[in-house]
């Protein structure tokens, strides 16, 4: 038997909820979304397909999880799946944001079903929400999940493949939604794709516009801030100040002043995509600067820099018969040569290590990729007591490290390593790093490319890669990257040093 409350809750609000998701959205989830909030939400009941790209806090994934719940408790039977890159995003992420409005709405009215961790299940199978990772899914399992009415939301969906979104089509029949969340980091994908096809209806969250930015204060629990934004506004490499009278479509003011962002502000505040090719390391533009700087040095110059600053040598280490040793010799942002050593000798080792003792006997440190011949050259010198030769393995993992700004995560050393030399050549760092100009150093540059692993973290392309590319291995970019190990790895006498504030070698 029904009560009073459920039969009116059936034979009354339910109809008038379906009707207005945003009602149910205040009145049982007990939500105050914002207008930008609200109007996603509309789309959602009535299009097949929403696109939404945000800034960082907006409240894509909230507005998800909302969405989630208008569709699973007001379409019978239905089936919400719920999927990202990893199982922390939907665990801790989407599925923790979903049963908490639902355990808050149970309180309201009688939802029935049972929540799990990741999973809300009910007497009727044919019923439910459930989370998971998208790579713990065989594509064709994907196929049980057919249903009269089905919803798929995707959060970080820059993070997921093509194959994904192509078992996602599949069952995207009948009654069917696909809302796709994420922020705008990568110019690939079935993402960035949303947000230029006509299937899809396009949102964009932009944290200059949330309620607690332009009210100053907090309006919304959980959403950015102006603070946040103001921190941002004050970082190097994230705006670069501007005149009113040049301003361009995504310039904005701040404070009375005009600002072009850059492109981690476009994407973590302005909800934008990067104006960058994405796959390309370093711009020409950036390396023909920093070439021309060092055309202009004079010898004062030249003295008083390598004054100034500690000495690095990078050096990628050959073996006999193949590719050649690269020594670069950097003092702070002035790197002073590049030197290539193509003699091949059975005692390769010990002259080598001659050679590198001799170059930092004075100062400076010698990092040296110890992967392949690089270990017998390194072990050479630690015998001769030289301890300020450095073990510097492009395999290490890089966790704790980040670029310049303090946001960007990597794969492993060497994307630590190559972003390094990126951000000490983007203009917008103000570093003004110095190169000698070398073709075959720009060339090594600007065919490397790098992508955004699902976790978020930068990846670069393999070495084999690029030197099918240009018939070569990349020496000379290697090298140099070496000289941007991180202080923290020096070893003194055998002994760790204590990690520096500034997790980069060239500050």
């Amino acid at each position: 038997m029904f009560t009073q409350l459920e039969r009116d809750i059936k034979e009354v609000l339910i109809p008038v909820w379906q009707n207005d998701w945003n009602r149910f959205a205040r009145d049982v989830l007990k939500v105050d979304l914002d207008p930008e909030q609200k109007e996603i939400l509309r789309a959602v009941q009535t299009e097949r397909r929403v696109s939404v790209r945000s800034g960082n806090a907006r409240g894509k994934d909230f507005v998800a999880a909302v969405a989630s719940l208008c569709f699973l408790i007001l379409n019978y039977p239905s089936k919400v799946i719920n999927t990202a890159p990893t199982g922390r995003q939907v665990i801790s992420i989407m599925l923790a944001e979903i049963l908490s409005l639902y355990k808050r709405a149970q309180s309201v009215m009688p939802l029935g079903g049972r929540p799990l961790v990741d999973s809300i299940v009910f007497e009727d199978t044919t019923h439910y929400l459930l989370g998971f990772k998208a790579g713990d899914k065989a594509m064709e399992s994907w196929s049980g999940f057919h249903s009269p009415n089905i919803m798929v939301v995707v959060t970080e969906a820059s993070g997921i493949d093509d194959i994904t979104f192509n078992a996602v089509e599949g069952i995207l029949q009948g009654n069917s939604r696909l809302m796709i969340v994420f922020n705008p980091n990568r110019l690939q994908g079935e993402a960035y794709r949303s947000t230029r096809s006509p299937l899809y209806m396009k949102f964009r969250l932009n944290c200059l516009n949330s309620p607690n930015v332009k009210a100053r204060k907090i309006i919304i629990p959980g959403q950015v801030d102006w603070q946040w934004i103001d921190e941002k506004v004050k970082k190097p490499g994230w705006v670069t100040p501007i005149d009113k009278d040049s301003m361009e479509d995504l310039d904005f003011e701040w404070e009375g002043k005009y600002y072009r962002p850059g492109n981690l502000f476009r994407i973590k505040v302005l909800g934008e995509f990067p104006t960058e090719d994405e796959d390309t390391l370093v711009p020409l533009s950036w390396i023909e600067a920093a070439n021309q700087r060092y055309v202009d040095l004079s010898q004062q110059d030249k003295f008083n820099l390598i004054a100034q600053a500690e000495f690095r040598l990078g050096a990628d280490i050959a073996g006999m018969g193949t590719d050649n040793t690269v020594y670069v010799h950097r003092w702070g942002r002035f790197v002073e040569k590049i030197q290539v050593d193509s003699s091949r000798k059975d005692t390769v080792h010990m002259e080598t290590a001659g050679k590198i003792k001799n170059k930092i006997e004075k100062q400076g440190y010698a990092f040296i990729d110890t992967i392949g011949e690089g270990a017998g050259t390194y072990s050479r010198l630690r015998e001769q007591g030289v301890f300020r030769a450095i073990s510097a393995k492009a395999s290490y993992g890089a966790g704790g490290l980040t670029d310049i700004t303090g946001e960007r995560k990597f794969y492993n050393m060497r994307a630590y390593l190559y972003w390094a030399i990126r951000d000490a050549l983007d203009p917008s760092n103000d570093f003004n790093m110095i190169l000698p100009p070398d073709d075959e150093l720009t060339e090594e540059l600007t065919v490397t490319k790098w992508k955004t692993h699902s976790t978020g973290a930068i990846i670069i392309e393999p070495k084999a890669d690029i030197k099918e590319k240009i018939g070569r291995s990349p020496d000379k970019s290697d090298a140099l990257s070496l000289t941007f190990f991180p202080e923290r790895f020096i070893v003194d006498e055998g002994k760790e040093a204590p990690a520096t504030k500034e997790e980069y070698g060239f500050f």
